[in-house]
């Protein structure tokens, strides 16, 4: 006989009215999560809930306050200072160019001395609300050109200057279309090699060392490697040089600006949305950190196109 038809009738009453009870609790505790929440906030960026009076969320630190650009309407995040919708700079209490605190009278930021409408760039003739062209990167300001001089000082920003020069070189190093014309090119460099020797040796000039030429052409598929090699010799250099949160989403700016070598095809991966930007000036919130990708002369990577 099973235990359960052994049970006293009370006893039986009494389970039947406690499993009852447990069905009836589970649709109300639904509704009690569902309530809670309704009350909460959802972060946009990681989906975390949060409290409802959160200003930032729990798990990503994403600010979770927004508020209406006021030049096209559409929702941004609080603590951010550029609307990626209409691509305009939406603070009009915070110098753009310098991250100081402005005035709405002011024309001039009063610690800068740049003007609140923004500057052309002498380069490109484009016009920047910030202190850096995000056209073709020019400093356009005394402190950006500062900071410039001061990044271009670091062993890793000559190291990285230098290797963005080699990959450029590579880029325009043309390679053998034919074995015939490879043959004739090692022909060449051995005559260039016996001219040399013969004129150290006139000179007097004992166990002359050849130096190579400057530019050493090679087969399609070498070259193609040589490129390859380069740009992960370049990219893992960048990433050791990626940009941490900081407070400012001016200075951030600024500071991954001045950081950015030339000759190299890069774009601005932020930590906000990890969207590829053409620089961190097309960011709502560059102070989030993030890094510079190498794109390379043919990707096909989608960017948020800065306008």
């Amino acid at each position: 006989m099973s235990e359960s038809n052994t049970l006293h009738p009370d006893q039986k009453n009494m389970e039947i009215s406690l499993r009852h009870e447990e069905i009836q609790a589970k649709p109300q505790a639904q509704m009690k999560m569902q309530a809670q929440y309704a009350v909460g906030v959802a972060c946009s960026k990681c989906g975390t809930l949060n409290d409802a009076d959160a200003k930032f969320c729990a798990s990503c630190g994403a600010s979770l306050v927004q508020q209406d650009c006021p030049n096209c309407g559409n929702p941004v995040d609080g603590d951010a200072d550029f609307c990626e919708m209409c691509h305009h700079y939406i603070r009009r209490d915070v110098c753009s160019f310098c991250g100081a605190h402005i005035s709405e009278q002011d024309t001039f930021c009063p610690e800068c001395g740049s003007p609140r409408e923004g500057i052309v760039c002498p380069i490109c003739h484009t016009k920047n609300d910030f202190s850096f062209c995000k056209q073709c990167g020019q400093p356009l300001t005394e402190d950006a050109r500062s900071l410039q001089r001061q990044m271009q000082l670091m062993p890793e920003y000559q190291e990285l200057r230098a290797l963005a020069k080699e990959c450029d070189d590579l880029q325009m190093q043309l390679p053998y279309s034919s074995e015939q014309e490879q043959q004739r090119d090692e022909e060449s460099q051995r005559l260039r090699e016996r001219i040399l020797t013969l004129l150290a040796e006139d000179e007097g000039v004992k166990n002359f060392m050849v130096p190579a030429p400057a530019h050493k052409r090679c087969s399609l598929e070498e070259l193609n490697v040589r490129k390859q090699r380069k740009m992960e010799q370049f990219a893992q250099l960048l990433d050791s040089l990626s940009v941490p949160p900081m407070p400012s989403p001016v200075k951030a700016r600024n500071y991954v600006m001045a950081q950015k070598p030339a000759g190299v095809r890069l774009a601005w991966m932020c930590n906000y949305k990890n969207a590829l930007h053409s620089s961190p000036c097309g960011c709502a919130k560059p102070h989030m950190g993030g890094k510079w990708v190498v794109l390379g002369h043919h990707s096909n990577q989608e960017i948020k196109d800065d306008k």
